[in-house]
């Protein structure tokens, strides 16, 4: 039996690198990195042993989680730095 998926498979031209993922959200690819080993970022795609892509769909529904309606809110939701 085979598991369910969320979302359609993706086609390799849909899929960003890190370094593009990282310049589509205004971080440092250091920066996407350090949140796919502590787990606190966007979902991504293990392609290989060293090869990660993100989905576009995944980075907006990331963001879209992060907004936050006030810098207390955002404590709250435990998204401060």
């Amino acid at each position: 039996m085979h598991a369910q998926h969320s979302q359609p498979a993706t086609p390799a031209a849909q899929l960003l690198t890190p370094d593009q993922a990282a310049a589509y959200m205004g971080l440092a690819v250091a920066t996407l990195q350090r949140q796919r080993t502590e787990g606190t970022g966007p979902r991504f795609i293990k392609l290989g042993k060293r090869r990660v892509a993100y989905r576009e769909a995944d980075l907006l529904a990331w963001l879209e989680g992060r907004v936050a309606d006030s810098t207390a809110d955002a404590r709250v939701r435990g998204l401060a730095a």
